[in-house]
């Protein structure tokens, strides 16, 4: 090698050879610090987008999830409500029976009457009352808690709906509201084609559907659940760091370091050795 006090080759070699080690360093501290292999545009472009890209995918999808969350309340809310109805709907027919009968006369009469009249009363209360975040599908009656009127909900990360439709409790009280107790209005009521029996099969199809609705947002909400895992999973392969790894390397380049700023020390002691020649 050319000996020179103008030009210390040997330090040269040696500053190169730091700096690649001092930035081999850094970004291993990087990866380190941040738990990521690529944390930035600057680490790898391509793999940077592709995970902004899954991130908002994940980030649709929890959003999604939770308007699915706030659905499944409503249509808990609206199945309990309706529930409480086909159960008031047994007794108050059962109450009927009795009314046809023309032998329930007197105070017997009066008391079925009244005890229909607080059945009627707890239906009314069951669908005034059966709003979830202000919201109701089935509570048009006058008075109700929450504001009537279907749903569409956002069920994925790109914007597709699924629609709930209403049903109008007000038209359903309206019609098992009777004011007549007589023997021929309670018949009427519970013939084969009266108002009464069909409003029992109308009940027992709504809580079919919203029940249905339940099921399905139930299912969406946990495809969408498993779909974010596995996102998060193929991301965590695209840009996470391996830190067993990295950590074994940052040992090793902190050696390489201090053995590179001792080189360089040796390299840079070099001119003034050659110039004791000439002492």
């Amino acid at each position: 090698m050319l000996n020179s006090v103008n030009t210390n080759v040997g330090a040269m070699v040696a500053l190169e050879s730091l700096n690649q080690t001092n930035s081999a360093l850094q970004a291993t501290e990087k990866q380190i610090s941040t738990g990521y292999r690529v944390a930035d545009a600057v680490d790898d472009g391509a793999a940077y987008a592709v995970a902004q890209g899954v991130r908002s995918s994940v980030s649709s999808l929890t959003s999604a999830n939770q308007q699915l969350g706030n659905v499944q309340g409503l249509l808990s809310t609206t199945t309990s409500a309706l529930n409480s109805v086909s159960n008031m709907l047994i007794d108050m027919r059962s109450v009927l029976v009795k009314l046809a009968d023309g032998n329930t006369q007197g105070d017997e009469r009066t008391q079925y009457q009244q005890q229909y009249n607080q059945d009627i009363l707890a239906v009314k209360s069951a669908i005034q009352d059966a709003s979830y975040n202000g919201k109701t599908l089935i509570g048009n009656i006058t008075g109700s808690s929450g504001t009537f009127g279907s749903v569409a909900v956002v069920r994925n990360e790109v914007g597709s709906t699924y629609g709930i439709a209403t049903f109008s409790g007000s038209a359903f009280f309206g019609s098992i509201n009777i004011t007549s107790f007589t023997s021929t209005a309670a018949q009427a009521q519970l013939t084969a084609t009266g108002t009464f029996q069909n409003m029992q099969n109308t009940i027992g199809i709504q809580l079919n559907l919203y029940g249905s609705a339940t099921n399905y947002v139930s299912a969406q909400t946990t495809y969408n659940s498993n779909k974010i895992d596995a996102l998060n999973s193929g991301l965590g392969s695209l840009i996470d760091a391996d830190l067993s790894k990295e950590s074994a390397q940052l040992t090793s380049l902190q050696i390489r370091q201090q053995l590179g700023t001792q080189s360089l020390s040796i390299a840079n002691q070099a001119p003034s050795t050659l110039l004791k020649l000439f002492g």
